[in-house]
């Protein structure tokens, strides 16, 4: 039985470089028999975390489209995270929804985790810092396992990313889901 992927690309340009990378992904997976959805982060209401502790009951005050997200997180057997790299680190849209994950966190367990980054500089250096707030992230969640890190390098100008290595490494980084 295949497993549940879900794929949170957090790029805020509709089939921008690191989006394109997630189709890839999802090509694989889905070739290889999971199921997959992919949520664009931007397409959705999620506002960012007031740091009330509302959310000590289970159900965070705000009322967004965060709800939703999260229970596909907690039903998923595998998440991607997905980003282009702003400033050295992941964008506003993919934080707020890792931060509101606080609603339920300890529910977000077992996860197989993918990450896939692009950026303008070419070197995998300058992605670390993002990386490692995936990272950050998947320490806090019990069971996690990191499974793979795709670098998209070198891409600024949308479509860029399409040929390189990544697109391959994307796409059969989805179709190794096991």
């Amino acid at each position: 039985m295949g497993k549940n992927v879900l794929i949170l690309s957090g790029s805020p340009r509709k089939n921008g470089n690191s989006d394109m990378l997630c189709d890839a992904f999802m090509k694989g997976a889905l070739e290889a028999g999971h199921q997959v959805e992919k949520i664009r982060v931007a397409e959705k209401n999620i506002g960012f975390c007031r740091g009330c502790y509302g959310c000590k009951s289970g159900t965070c005050v705000l009322k967004d489209d965060m709800a939703e997200v999260l229970q596909k997180m907690i039903d998923a057997d595998v998440i991607v995270l997905a980003n282009p790299v702003y400033f050295y680190s992941i964008d506003a849209q993919l934080k707020a929804l890792i931060d509101r994950t606080v609603a339920r966190w300890l529910e977000v367990k077992d996860k197989a985790f993918y990450y896939i980054m692009t950026a303008a500089d070419g070197e995998r250096a300058s992605m670390e810092t993002a990386l490692a707030c995936f990272r950050g992230y998947a320490d806090c969640v019990e069971g996690a396992k990191e499974m793979g890190v795709i670098y998209g390098t070198g891409v600024y100008e949308k479509g860029e990313v399409k040929g390189t290595r990544a697109m391959a490494e994307a796409y059969e980084m989805g179709k190794s889901v096991s």
